[in-house]
């Protein structure tokens, strides 16, 4: 369904009646009150959960002061809108019993609507660790970024945006626990040092019992693995290290440690290249 046909019958913009809209530039940039039933939430918004109690909070101050924020959406093919961003409101505002809701109309490609979605949720802190962690995977799976190229659109460091996809390693138990708020990202990402999904479990029940610490975790995780006769896995600071120098240097770096002393091996792949890390490690 195109926007200029029949648009004005459905929807009007708040500074004044619109008999019909022609082009799609003579809708964006205005505010229209859209009816909630012409609007859908997109299935694979990253936000997947709403918390009853904050709904009703926000339906009782929509009753008394309306929507102050602009939901915006985008047109479907087949008729009606979907959400981009604000699906939160548009649940509190049915709650409120409003029959419209003010929004933006975006001409927006799916990975825009995701990126869009997932910043903004991320900026209000609406997300719980598992949906911001799949969120980062579709940018990264579906539209072939990089860790990278997701970390610069969000504003995130690499390795805050590698640690996050991690969490879905864990088992289903584990995942649930971090949704719940029964343990936090970095006991979950302490847990995935250990090898199999049995001792993640295993460390899971331990650690609600006894209000663990991340630190408390780690050393536990350790004897666990030499009790077992498995190598380590690198200590996450050698990770976070590892990730700093390949963002600074564009390259494969890594780090080999025994006790306080180790080596750094940087990858080079032609002679150019060879030359560039060489000037950049030398400041020249």
């Amino acid at each position: 369904m195109s926007l200029g046909r029949g648009l004005g019958a459905l929807i009007t913009p708040t500074n004044k009646v619109s008999n019909q809209v022609s082009h799609t530039s003579e809708v964006e940039g205005k505010i229209w009150f859209i009816p909630v039933t012409k609007i859908s939430p997109d299935p694979k918004q990253p936000r997947k959960h709403f918390k009853q109690e904050e709904l009703d909070q926000l339906a009782a101050s929509i009753k008394e002061h309306g929507v102050l924020q602009p939901l915006l959406v985008v047109e479907k093919i087949d008729g009606g809108y979907e959400l981009v961003a604000g699906e939160r409101r548009w649940r509190a505002s049915q709650l409120a019993g409003l029959t419209t809701v003010p929004v933006l109309i975006k001409q927006w490609a799916n990975q825009q609507k995701l990126e869009v979605s997932l910043i903004e949720n991320i900026q209000r802190e609406n997300l719980n660790p598992l949906e911001e962690a799949f969120a980062y995977k579709r940018l990264i799976e579906e539209f072939n970024l990089t860790q990278q190229q997701v970390a610069d659109r969000v504003n995130k460091s690499r390795s805050a945006i590698a640690n996050a996809v991690r969490l879905l390693d864990l088992p289903d138990p584990v995942q649930a626990a971090l949704v719940e708020g029964k343990i936090n990202s970095g006991q979950a990402r302490a847990l995935l040092s250990l090898v199999t999904p049995q001792e993640q479990l295993n460390m899971l029940a331990s650690m609600m019992g006894e209000k663990m610490t991340v630190r408390d975790l780690e050393r536990e995780a350790n004897k666990q693995k030499v009790l077992n006769n498995r190598p380590l896995r690198k200590d996450p600071n050698i990770l976070f290290l590892e990730d700093k120098l390949r963002a600074e240097l564009g390259t494969k770096v890594n780090i080999s440690q025994k006790g306080d002393r180790g080596t750094i091996s940087i990858d080079y792949y032609s002679q150019d290249d060879l030359k560039r890390l060489v000037k950049k490690l030398l400041n020249e």
